[in-house]
């Protein structure tokens, strides 16, 4: 375990230099096999760390989309060079390892380790905020435990608030109803949303929706509300709460802004949308918005 260690911290060191001098994949596995004659001369199987080091390569424009995912309002570039780089090591065993050689919690741990030796003050909790957020919603074991203590968790009235709206964007075509969704880099389906800025979301969702899916839409009713902490590099833990609306559109092509962690959006009939793979705290929304349309 101590050489798997070791063997990060000189995938790390190598990712390091690479990045901060924009270097090509190339000149990846040069720094990477100078690294590693002077800081491991007598390891001799260096197949870990180079599978390591050309899995984060060949992964990176995906990893990085689930980095800005999970670290909302947060671009990649405006992450430290050593930070961004612990993540994307942390991510890539986490989300393409064989999790019997290297199960979910030893690549968490591994990276918040990293981060400790080679990051800054705030760096371990970045990064265990960042990959705690992907691993819940990955579905691996103990999500259900850790949902539930979420929710009966109380998050202190110091926590800086940020608003958001959302909806549920139904359109009319035929005798068809169908629903508009924007698609994630976890897999799932869910709900166009964006911030406001203010603290009436109902005044600002028609622009979001316009902002994220290029869609014209009419209010129709308030649907419901959802709270979550999310973790900032520099603010800390910011609460966020969000306001989802029951709106209507017209059944034309949709167009998704380029954004961290979206990856498609579709209109799908109502009959359909169930089949779908919803976040938990989504899926009542939808629910209540098909009932609503079934009742009109």
């Amino acid at each position: 375990m101590a050489n798997r260690h070791l063997s990060r911290s000189i995938v790390l060191q190598s990712l390091f230099e690479w990045d901060f001098n924009k270097k090509s994949s190339k000149e990846a596995s040069e720094i990477f096999a100078r690294n590693a004659e002077e800081f491991a001369p007598g390891m001799g199987d260096f197949s870990f760390m180079e599978n390591l080091l050309n899995g984060v390569l060949d992964k990176q424009k995906d990893l990085d989309l689930v980095i800005e995912k999970a670290a909302p309002d947060w671009p990649i570039d405006k992450i430290s060079v050593m930070d961004r780089n612990i993540l994307r090591i942390g991510l890539y065993e986490l989300l393409f390892s064989d999790h019997s050689q290297v199960p979910p919690k030893v690549a968490i741990n591994e990276a918040i380790e990293l981060s400790k030796s080679f990051g800054g003050e705030t760096s371990s909790k970045f990064v265990n905020g960042v990959l705690g957020a992907v691993y819940k919603e990955l579905g691996e074991p103990g999500k259900d435990e850790t949902s539930k203590d979420k929710k009966n968790k109380v998050i202190p009235a110091n926590v800086p608030i940020e608003y958001l709206a959302g909806a549920v964007v139904f359109a009319r075509a035929g005798d068809d109803i169908y629903l508009a969704l924007v698609h994630d880099v976890f897999g799932r389906w869910t709900l166009s949303k964006g911030h406001v800025e203010g603290s009436d979301p109902q005044a600002e969702v028609q622009k979001v929706i316009k902002d994220e899916i290029g869609l014209d839409v009419e209010i129709k009713e308030k649907l419901g509300e959802n709270e979550y902490v999310t973790y900032h590099p520099e603010k800390g833990k910011i609460k966020k709460h969000v306001a989802y609306f029951l709106v209507e559109s017209s059944f034309v092509d949709l167009k998704l802004a380029k954004s961290g962690g979206l990856d498609d959006a579709k209109w799908f009939k109502m009959g359909d949308i169930l089949d779908l793979n919803f976040y938990n705290d989504i899926l009542p929304l939808v629910t209540k918005a098909i009932n609503i349309l079934l009742k009109k």
